[in-house]
């Protein structure tokens, strides 16, 4: 994370994020960072539906597409960045195997990642299973692949 808090810092940009099933990892892991309060503008944890409409996701998104999906984490992306202005933003939703009393899904173990560049005013959009043996091991797998997302399109 050192290196694209670096080249963001280099570049002048900022960065955003909207979370969910990483619980704010993410943000916990770009803060660890010295210099990163130079860079990193809000992180969000939405865990529920409500809150993530609260903060401009799409009921009606949410509703057709399901809460898991990449039209909800770009929806993320968009309204965090939104809020913050910043240069990108990251919208992070899916299930890490247990089944969600709220939202049924048939894709237990699928992660959706959305990161918006202002700039180009580009989604950059991605699905995977995160692999791992419990929770924290698939957290820190996401972490690592949006880690190297984002070192790809800020370099």
């Amino acid at each position: 994370m050192k290196e694209l808090i670096s080249i963001l810092n280099e570049m002048n940009k900022t960065i955003s994020c909207m979370e969910s099933c990483t619980g704010g990892m993410l943000a916990n892991c770009i803060t660890n960072v010295e210099g990163s309060s130079n860079v990193f503008k809000l992180g969000l944890v939405t865990y529920s539906n409500d809150f993530k409409e609260y903060f401009g996701v799409s009921k009606e998104v949410i509703e057709k597409y399901s809460v898991y999906s990449i039209e909800t984490a770009e929806e993320m992306a968009k309204s965090v960045l939104k809020i913050s202005n910043s240069d990108y933003s990251v919208g992070i939703t899916g299930t890490l195997g247990n089944k969600d009393p709220y939202n049924e899904t048939d894709d237990l173990n699928k992660v959706y990642i959305s990161i918006y560049e202002k700039d180009k005013d580009k989604f950059n959009n991605f699905e995977i299973v995160p692999k791992g043996e419990n929770r924290i091991q698939k957290k820190e797998y996401i972490i690592g692949y949006i880690k190297e997302k984002l070192y790809g399109i800020c370099k």
